[in-house]
C-alpha cells in the first residue's frame, strides 16, 4: 500500500499533545487537535452568560492548552504559518472528523482506563486502515489494544515522542502483539525521513528503552552524588558538555522536566519489574523522596534542586544543600581532571582521561559510567536485540553525543570492563564472550561503513538504515585527500569532493580559509562538485575567528586587515563563481561568516534546525565577507512592480542591524538567507551530507554553468540612507541604542544602500564589496569596536558600549 500522511488527528492537547500537533504542522500536515469538554463554564464564562452549549466553552480546554504550547519556550514552530495548519475541537463534537485523517495519535493522560474509553470512540469513527498509535511512555502496548477489532490491532502500535518533540530526535516505535510488520516498517521510515527522527524499534517492556536506561542513570547519579558528598553544581558540571551531554547537566535537567515525571517513571518501574537484577535501583533516593514530600518539583513549582530568587533587582540562582535541604548561593566548580580535558576537542578522546582521574571527578565517572554500562548490557535482549538500538535511544532521547557502548569503545572495551569489575559493576556474560572471541570493540568501521557487534551471530553487521548516510568519521581514514590544522578535504564519491572545518565552533581562521580555497582548487581539477559541511553537534560555522583580526586592529595595521578582508570576500565569492557547483550543508549555528558562505553557495541544503544570522554588529563591525553586498543584491532581485523597494531593503537592514538570528531554516528563508525554490530543507540531520552530495551531483549532471558576476544590482542611494538615518536618530533619541551602535548601523545603511548616490541605479557586486570592506576597515579603527572584540574573546560576550 502506497501510504501517505497528509492529515493527522492528535487526541489530547496537553504539553505533549499540542507540541506533537505543532511538529506535524511543521512538516506540512493538516492537524486536528482534540481534547475533552469542560464539566462547566468557568467564572469568566459565566459572567458572559455562556453555558456548556457554547462552542467557546466546549473548546476552552483545547484552546488554552494549544495557545500555551504556541507561546511556550522553546519554540515549537518553525515559523508563524505553522499554527494555521492546526484546527481545534473536542472529543464529543468533533471525533467524527477522524474519519478523514491518515494517522490518529492518542496522547491523553497515562491511565489505561481513560485510554480505552478514547479507543472506543476512535473505533466508532476511524476508517479501516487508518494508523492508530499511542504516545504512552510506559503503559504496555498489548494492554491498550486488548479487545479492539482486528483491523485496529493490525494498525496500532506505540509511537513514543520525547519532549520537546521538535528538538529531541528520538521516536520509539513499539509494536503490539498483532501489529502488521509493514506498519512498523512504514513508521520507522516515515519518522526518519519526514519527522526528522532517530527512529528506534523497541520491545513492549516497561518504559521501553530510553526512559528505562535514562531514568536508571539519573537516579543512580543522584544516589552517587549523595554518597560521595558532591554538590548539585559539581554533578551538573561533571554530567554536562565535558561528557557530550546537554549544558543543563543532571539536576538542572530534572528541574526543567519536573522531578515528579522522573519519580512517576521510577515508581512504575519499581512496581512492574520482576526479573530485573537491578530493580532495587529504582527505590527513590532519600533526597528525591524529600523533595517530592515538600513538592519542590523544579521549575513548575519555583524550586527543586535549584531556586531562583531576586536580590537587589537581580536574579540570583541558589543551589540545594543535600544535608540541610536549605538553599545557598551557587559555587564555582573546579576539578583537575576536567582541566586536563580542556585541550581535548574530540569527545571520545576525553573519556580515558576522565576515567583515569585521581580525584572525586574520576571516582564519580568510574562509578556511574560503568554502572550504567553494566545495566545496559543486561537489558539485551530484554528491551532490544541489538546494542546499537540501546545507544541510539539514549543519545536521541536525552541529547547524549555518545552512547554507553560507544563510551566503552572510547576507553577500549577490555579496559572499560576491567574498570567496571573494579567498581563491582560486572557486565553481562555476552560481553565476556565477545572479548574472548577476539573482538575488541562493540563497533568498528569497515569499507566506510559502521558495524555493530551482533550478539546472536557473534559477528559484525552494518547498522541498518545507515547505508545511505555520509558519516565523515567512517571515511576519515580512507577518503581524506588533503588536510591542515583547520580543515579536511574528502572524496565523497560519485565525483563529489567535500570539505570539513574542524576549528573551534568551525570558525574561519587562516587554516580554514586556506582549506576552503584548497578545496575549490582540488574540486575544480579532479571533481565535478564540492560540498561544504561537517558532522559537528555544535555549528556549521560560528563565523570568523576574531583573534587575528583583533591583533591587527589593536596595532592599527590596516593594510593587513584590508588584505585579510579582501581574501575573505573572495573566498566567499568563490563559492558562487567557481566552474563546479558548490553546495553547503548548513545546520545548527551558521552565524556571520557561516551565513555569508551559505549566501554565496550555488545551493544550500539546510537542516530544519539551522540558526542563521549576520551578527557582526554585535562586535562593532558590519558583515564583511560579502554579507552586506549579498543582501543588497537579494533585495534588488526581490523587487517587483508595485513593491515598495525601500520596505524590502529596510527588512534586510533591520535583520542585520539587530543581529537577528533565525529560529529555524524556515525562518532563515523568510529572512532572505535561504532562497525558496532553490535551497532545500532536510528534517533528519543524519541525512544532511548525503542530501547535499546528491544536490551537487544533480547540479553537475544538469549541465552546471558558472554564473557571471552581477553588474545589475539596483541600490537606493541617498533615498535609502535618508530612510535609515531617520530611524537611527529616533532609536538613539529613545536611548534604544548607544552612540557606537548608531555609528555601526550608519555605516551599514551606507553600504546596503549603495553609497551616497543621488538616485536609485544599478551597480556591480565588486563596487558593493569595496564599500563593505571600507566600512569594515573604518570600524576596526574605533576604540569601542576593539572593546567589543576584546570582550567577546575574553568573556564570550561583547560589552554594550
Amino acid at each position: 500500500m502506497n501510504r501517505k500522511i497528509n492529515k493527522v488527528a492528535v487526541l489530547g492537547a496537553g504539553i505533549m499533545g499540542s507540541r506533537i500537533a505543532l511538529h506535524f504542522a511543521n512538516i506540512g500536515c493538516q492537524v486536528l487537535l482534540l481534547d475533552m469538554v469542560p464539566r462547566e463554564p468557568n467564572d469568566a464564562e459565566k459572567a458572559k452568560g455562556l453555558g456548556t452549549d457554547s462552542p467557546y466553552v466546549r473548546n476552552r480546554i483545547v484552546t488554552d492548552m494549544f495557545t500555551a504550547a504556541v507561546k511556550g519556550k522553546p519554540n515549537s514552530t518553525y515559523n508563524k504559518e505553522v499554527v494555521k495548519r492546526v484546527s481545534l475541537g473536542n472529543f464529543d463534537d468533533d471525533m467524527s472528523k477522524i474519519k478523514d485523517v491518515d494517522w490518529i495519535i492518542e496522547v491523553v493522560v497515562e491511565r489505561l482506563d481513560i485510554k480505552k474509553i478514547i479507543y472506543e470512540k476512535v473505533e466508532a469513527h476511524r476508517k479501516p486502515g487508518t494508523l492508530v498509535s499511542s504516545n504512552t511512555s510506559g503503559i504496555p502496548i498489548h494492554l491498550m489494544s486488548e479487545g479492539r477489532s482486528e483491523d485496529f490491532q493490525k494498525h496500532f502500535c506505540g509511537t513514543h515522542f520525547f519532549n520537546p518533540p521538535r528538538y529531541l530526535r528520538l521516536l520509539e516505535i513499539i509494536p503490539g502483539p498483532k501489529t502488521d510488520s509493514a506498519i512498523i516498517d512504514f513508521l520507522m521510515h516515515y519518522g526518519d525521513l519526514y519527522l526528522g527522527k532517530q527512529t528506534v524499534l523497541c520491545k513492549d517492556t516497561p518504559a521501553f528503552i530510553a526512559n528505562r536506561l535514562g531514568i536508571y542513570a539519573m537516579v543512580q547519579t543522584i544516589r552517587t552524588a549523595a554518597e560521595m558528598g558532591l554538590t548539585v553544581e559539581q554533578i551538573d558540571k561533571l554530567t554536562g558538555p565535558v561528557v557530550g551531554r546537554p549544558k543543563s547537566g543532571s539536576f538542572r535537567l530534572s528541574d526543567v522536566v519536573g522531578l515528579d515525571t522522573t519519580v512517576n517513571v521510577c515508581n512504575n518501574l519499581k512496581a512492574t519489574l520482576k526479573n530485573d537484577e537491578s530493580s532495587a535501583a529504582f527505590e527513590l533516593p532519600e533526597i528525591m523522596a524529600s523533595l517530592m514530600e515538600k513538592k519542590w518539583l523544579g521549575d513548575k513549582t519555583g524550586q527543586g534542586f535549584y531556586k531562583k530568587t531576586k536580590e537587589k533587582g537581580k536574579t540570583v540562582i541558589l543551589a540545594l544543600d543535600f544535608d540541610t535541604l536549605a538553599y545557598r548561593p551557587t559555587e564555582k566548580v573546579k576539578f583537575d581532571t576536567l582541566g586536563a580535558t580542556k585541550s581535548i576537542d574530540n569527545l571520545a578522546d576525553r573519556f580515558p582521561v576522565l576515567l583515569a582521574g585521581k580525584n572525586a571527578a574520576g571516582e564519580f565517572y568510574r562509578k556511574t559510567l560503568t554502572d550504567a554500562f553494566k545495566y545496559a548490557s543486561f537489558r539485551i535482549p530484554e528491551i532490544a536485540d541489538e546494542l546499537f538500538r540501546v545507544d541510539d535511544a539514549i543519545k536521541a532521547g536525552f541529547g547524549w553525543q555518545m552512547g554507553l557502548f560507544e563510551t566503552a569503545d572510547a576507553v577500549g572495551a577490555k579496559k572499560f570492563v576491567e574498570i567496571a569489575e573494579a567498581e563491582g559493576n560486572k557486565p553481562s556474560q555476552w560481553v565476556y564472550d565477545m572479548l574472548a572471541a577476539g573482538n575488541e570493540s562493540f563497533y568498528k568501521i569497515e569499507n566506510g561503513k559502521r558495524l555493530y557487534y551482533d550478539i546472536p551471530s557473534k559477528s559484525y553487521l552494518v547498522i541498518p538504515g545507515t547505508e545511505s548516510f555520509i558519516i565523515l568519521d567512517n571515511i576519515r581514514k580512507t577518503n581524506v585527500i588533503w588536510k591542515n590544522a583547520g580543515s579536511s578535504i574528502f572524496d565523497l564519491g560519485d565525483g563529489i569532493a567535500g570539505v570539513e572545518f574542524h576549528s573551534k565552533m568551525n570558525t574561519f581562521g587562516a587554516e580554514v580559509v586556506e582549506g576552503l580555497n584548497k578545496a575549490y582548487a582540488v574540486a575544480e581539477k579532479d571533481f565535478r562538485g564540492l560540498v561544504v559541511g561537517n558532522d559537528s553537534h555544535e555549528a556549521f560555522s560560528a563565523g570568523a575567528n576574531l583573534a587575528m583580526l583583533f591583533m591587527y586592529a589593536i596595532e592599527q595595521d590596516f593594510d593587513e586587515i584590508n588584505m585579510m578582508i579582501a581574501q575573505f570576500q573572495q573566498t566567499m565569492m568563490k563559492a558562487r563563481y567557481s566552474p563546479i557547483p558548490v553546495v553547503t550543508a548548513a545546520h545548527t549555528l551558521a552565524l556571520g561568516g557561516g551565513t555569508e558562505l551559505n549566501l554565496h553557495a550555488d545551493k544550500v541544503v539546510a537542516a530544519a534546525e539551522t540558526y542563521m544570522g549576520l551578527v557582526e554588529v554585535g562586535v562593532g563591525v558590519i558583515p564583511g565577507g560579502g554579507g552586506t553586498k549579498e543582501m543588497a543584491l537579494r533585495c534588488s532581485d526581490a523587487y517587483k512592480p508595485g513593491d515598495s523597494e525601500l520596505n524590502i531593503l529596510q527588512a534586510a537592514f533591520m535583520n542585520i542591524a539587530q543581529a537577528k538570528v533565525s529560529g529555524s531554516a524556515h525562518e532563515a528563508m523568510e529572512m532572505g538567507y535561504l532562497k525558496e525554490g532553490r535551497d532545500q530543507i532536510v528534517l533528519n540531520r543524519s541525512r544532511l551530507l548525503a542530501e547535499a552530495k546528491q544536490a551537487a551531483v544533480e547540479l553537475a549532471e544538469n549541465g552546471y554553468t558558472m554564473p557571471t558576476k552581477r553588474t545589475d544590482v539596483k541600490v537606493q542611494g541617498k533615498a535609502g540612507i535618508a530612510l535609515f538615518k531617520a530611524g537611527i536618530k529616533s532609536m538613539r533619541l529613545g536611548n534604544y541604542i548607544s552612540d557606537h551602535d548608531a555609528l555601526i548601523v550608519d555605516k551599514l545603511a551606507y553600504v546596503i544602500s549603495g553609497g551616497d548616490l543621488s538616485y536609485a541605479q544599478n551597480v556591480t557586486e565588486d563596487y558593493l564589496l569595496d564599500l563593505e570592506r571600507e566600512a569594515f576597515l573604518s570600524l576596526c579603527g574605533e576604540q569601542k569596536t576593539l572593546e567589543r572584540m576584546q570582550g567577546l574573546l575574553t568573556t564570550g560576550k561583547p560589552p554594550r558600549n
